[in-house]
């Protein structure tokens, strides 16, 4: 009998371990996490995920600095991981726990905003280019003229993104800078040309994919990913890259300091390091991921899709964007709160 229980208690303590139970509270951008995935990870563990949304990285970082906010993990992009590991706000990653680590693609491992991985693990990588309804406007798309200088059609019918980041170095780039410039000419430039434009503008929202499938904006500041998803919904819709230059970005996933299901954030983290899952994710909002061997499980329409093969003619254009500081970062923000009055 002693043998019995014995043999129950192992296979009961076997149970746990594989169905941790609980929750996981997940703070990530709006329309981004696979709910497929999610649906696997929590009938894998019993583990409930709730994710709230958000718009940009500066409303997350205010709620996450403000306290209290009952999130376990949260999804800043580059420049900002730093940000939140100076502010105390996130706890650096036990690499113990996540074995999965090793699937780190070796270009993202060390990486300028976390050399080694200790503090964040990928979650998706794209660019910041323009979105256009080519039925309303025939000129060319690639371009930040778009929503810098709006030519005729397009007036009223164009949306912005309101990612300080994103759109400011677009911005500047178009104006002839490079991102994070403190040339207060070149700053000028972007400021006048961005107050002008605005009232030429339809709207700075953060959801552009029904819109644009919906026709509801004519074009927009976006993202790649939700770009091909728009076009899969409405063919008439391409994206483009800005000849001045575009951003090139990552997504980052970190873990709280407050966080109060630990365990439960370690096994998701190690989750989506799996190639299959990273594959998942990348399925559905339509970015590349930074976990090697996914590419086995990619979806066959974002092999070669226009969004996510960056056409060889624009290829060097691209620049990653991190977080400004200094006077670069003063410019940026005066200018961007003018833009929001």
């Amino acid at each position: 009998m002693k043998r019995i229980l014995g043999a129950l208690a192992l296979l009961m303590s076997g149970t746990a371990m594989a169905h941790a139970e609980g929750e996981l509270f997940l703070y990530n951008w709006g329309n981004y996490t696979s709910p497929e995935m999610i649906k696997k990870f929590e009938e894998k563990y019993g583990v409930k995920v709730t994710i709230t949304d958000f718009d940009s990285n500066d409303t997350a970082l205010a709620k996450v600095e403000a306290g209290a906010s009952g999130f376990d993990l949260v999804v800043p992009s580059a420049g900002f991981v730093g940000i939140y590991a100076e502010k105390g706000l996130i706890q650096k990653l036990d690499l113990s726990k996540l074995p999965n680590h090793k699937n780190i693609a070796p270009e993202w491992m060390n990486v300028e905003w976390d050399p080694g991985r200790e503090w964040s693990i990928p979650w998706q990588w794209g660019s910041t280019g323009m979105s256009v309804n080519v039925k309303d406007y025939s000129g060319d798309i690639n371009t930040s003229d778009i929503f810098m200088n709006p030519p005729a059609e397009l007036v009223g019918k164009i949306n912005v993104i309101p990612e300080m980041g994103d759109v400011m170095a677009l911005a500047t780039m178009w104006a002839g800078g490079e991102v994070c410039s403190e040339d207060p000419a070149v700053m000028k430039k972007v400021r006048d040309a961005l107050l002008a434009a605005k009232p030429k503008w339809m709207s700075m929202d953060y959801s552009t994919v029904e819109k644009m499938i919906n026709h509801d904006y004519a074009a927009t500041v976006d993202w790649n990913g939700s770009a091909m998803r728009a076009r899969l919904g409405n063919p008439d819709v391409a994206y483009g890259y800005p000849k001045e230059g575009y951003g090139l970005w990552m997504d980052n996933v970190v873990l709280l300091a407050d966080a109060k299901n630990v365990d439960n954030a370690y096994l998701f983290l190690d989750f989506i390091m799996e190639p299959e899952n990273a594959a998942a994710l990348s399925a559905f909002a339509r970015y590349a991921n930074g976990i090697a061997g996914s590419d086995a499980f990619m979806p066959e329409d974002m092999k070669a899709a226009p969004e996510i093969i960056t056409p060889a003619e624009f290829a060097d254009k691209g620049h990653f964007v991190t977080v400004c500081t200094g006077k670069a970062l003063e410019y940026q923000t005066a200018i961007w709160t003018e833009l929001q009055k």
